[in-house]
């Protein structure tokens, strides 16, 4: 098969989907690797890195498109894309469907097979690949919610950590997954009094138990939420419907009840955002203030940090994709329950529930498509 690695072209975005040794291990397995020209720089991996893998360098997208059985991404595919994408194509990349009509409606039309990194789920109901860029994004939302705090940012003018004789931060995390915890984690790190929030009682329980002593579980609530809000500093949100769109935890009138130039960051954004207020922003512009609260809702917090990134997301998705690349995209998907659940859009048609529901879309269940 031929494997065709695209240079990202969202802003901002500097991760690259397979590394040099990602392209090795897919050489050693009797494929051909095609890498878009300078897709790896801003990652620090050079062209002749890629070349002394195996791979051979191509100069433009098109030319990628249209000459690899399967192409792979970061982030989902951008308009300019769409006309590129052909019938029998594997898209195998993040596409977060659900909270965007247009991707969809592109996809559905190329004709293309396209598995989404953010739906591939085990049969213990964790998110393969997912989790890799959950915990960058979850350690980075605490750095920037820092930032949003800083008073030359238009926030309160408050360190996370505190300093002797001064209080820390208080921060609520609404979420307890991958992204919650991780989250959390940095902030308790960083001396904050952290609440974290979630609706299962098993998992608060187990929470519980690992966390560190400055971070309280709390049964997450509309009232727990409320009661919170005009303590903290940071609110964090983490809460994720896998290929979904994001639940809203907090409305506009929410926000009355937070202290001004206190700030919160959506995570969820880039499955529509968890927040009523919440728009994507970008790294080059990446807050906006609504009823005088600052707010963080960059839609790829972890190409902020591409090296570490793009080596995690490598470590997650390569026998993934050499599963693919072996066996064909149907017989990896019938052999891989958890790669089938990855299948969005095939030939036309879509294959995930959550984005049918999002936009009241006919849906083909992924065992029709297998049979």
């Amino acid at each position: 098969m031929i494997v065709g690695i695209l240079k990202e072209i969202k802003i901002k975005e500097d991760r690259v989907c397979m590394t040099p040794g990602g392209v090795v291990t897919m050489v050693a397995n009797g494929h051909d690797v095609i890498v878009e020209k300078g897709a790896g720089l801003g990652s620090s991996f050079s062209d002749a890195e890629y070349v002394a893998a195996g791979a051979t360098i191509i100069d433009a997208a098109a030319d990628v498109y249209a000459k690899a059985d399967m192409v792979m991404h970061v982030k989902e595919p951008q308009p300019s894309e769409y006309a590129m994408i052909r019938k029998g194509q594997i898209v195998f990349t993040y596409l977060h469907l659900a909270a965007d009509k247009p991707q969809t409606d592109g996809l559905v039309a190329s004709g293309a097979t396209c598995i989404a990194y953010e739906t591939v789920q085990m049969a213990d109901r964790s998110l393969p690949l997912l989790t890799p860029m959950s915990e960058v994004a979850g350690r980075m939302a605490i750095q920037q919610g820092a930032k949003a705090l800083e008073a030359v940012n238009g926030g309160i003018g408050k360190l996370i950590g505190g300093v002797p004789g001064v209080a820390p931060a208080k921060i609520m995390v609404i979420g307890g997954g991958v992204v919650g915890v991780q989250a959390a984690k940095m902030a308790c790190g960083l001396g904050a009094q952290v609440y974290l929030l979630d609706i299962n009682l098993d998992r608060l329980r187990y929470l519980e138990d690992v966390m560190p002593a400055n971070c309280t579980t709390i049964m997450s609530s509309k009232a727990a939420i409320h009661e919170l809000l005009p303590q903290v500093d940071l609110v964090v949100g983490a809460v994720l419907i896998p290929g979904a769109k994001a639940p809203s935890v907090l409305t506009r009138a929410d926000l009355k009840l937070m202290r001004p130039k206190t700030a919160i960051v959506d995570v969820a954004i880039d499955q529509g955002g968890c927040f009523e207020t919440s728009k994507p922003t970008t790294h080059t512009d990446p807050t906006y203030v609504v009823d005088e609260i600052v707010h963080y809702c960059v839609a790829n917090i972890p190409g902020a940090v591409p090296l570490t990134s793009t080596m995690a997301l490598t470590n997650a998705t390569l026998p993934f994709a050499v599963q693919l690349a072996n066996k064909g995209w149907k017989k990896a998907c019938q052999d891989n329950h958890a790669l089938a659940l990855g299948l969005n859009v095939h030939e036309g048609k879509l294959t995930f529930k959550g984005v049918c529901d999002a936009f009241d879309m006919p849906y083909t269940p992924v065992e029709e498509v297998l049979a």
